[in-house]
């Protein structure tokens, strides 16, 4: 069966359903030209061609043409955005930040410290710490606490008194109301933004040797004088 010079133009054009190939914007524009004249100085005067179809051509082109656009302008705008939250982030370097944390970290020497957040009033709270294989070292018993966050400080001592390993340690918090029923406690630690990282997807803050999670942060403030 032989092929018109119609048929071959129409060929040149992407179909109803199927993606454009990669560069096919110049691709698209010659093809449809080509089909135009083809069509001008083949056609019988006598029997024309479908306009109507020779429209949805036209129509399928412009609708091509404008999602090549689109496409162009969403991915300078991801580009913008994605500078601009990497600048914004890095303005954080110098500010204090609390942030949620499971884990504490003990230097050598010093006290290590960590906030408790209450959603309610507790009858009892209990602060539980445990090395890196899940062994218990050390329960803070905290008392009766109003809801909100408040500060713990642990000396880095065992229950028997002696000095722990400088090293970071599980954290978990036991809270009940006064009629017995538990409390949700969250755990939060506090420190200063030291850098940014954008080994991820994600940009990270540095906060004391941590990563820590933008999704992360509860709270964002100027350093102490």
């Amino acid at each position: 069966m032989s092929t018109s010079p119609v048929t071959s133009a129409l060929g040149a054009l992407p179909q109803a359903g199927q993606a454009p190939a990669p560069a096919s914007s110049a691709l698209g524009k010659d093809a449809f030209l080509k089909l135009l004249t083809t069509q001008l100085q083949h056609q019988d005067p006598l029997s024309p061609m479908d306009s109507q179809a020779f429209v949805a051509q036209l129509a399928q082109f412009s609708s091509v043409e404008q999602l090549g656009a689109l496409g162009d302008k969403l991915d300078t705008l991801a580009m913008a955005q994605a500078s601009s939250n990497q600048l914004g982030t890095a303005a954080l370097v110098g500010k204090e930040v609390l942030f949620r944390a499971d884990r504490v970290r003990l230097d050598p020497g010093g006290p290590a410290r960590f906030e408790v957040t209450l959603p309610a009033d507790a009858g009892e709270a209990v602060a539980i710490l445990a090395d890196a294989s899940g062994r218990v070292v050390r329960t803070l018993q905290l008392g009766a606490r109003d809801a909100g966050t408040f500060p713990v400080s642990w000396d880095g001592r065992d229950a028997s008194g002696e000095p722990l390993p400088a090293g970071d340690y599980l954290l978990t918090v036991s809270a009940t109301r006064t009629d017995g029923t538990a409390l949700d406690a969250a755990t939060s630690l506090r420190g200063t933004v030291t850098g940014v990282t954008f080994e991820n997807q994600a940009p990270e803050l540095l906060v004391g040797g941590r990563h820590v999670k933008l999704s992360d942060v509860l709270q964002l403030a100027a350093p102490a004088a």
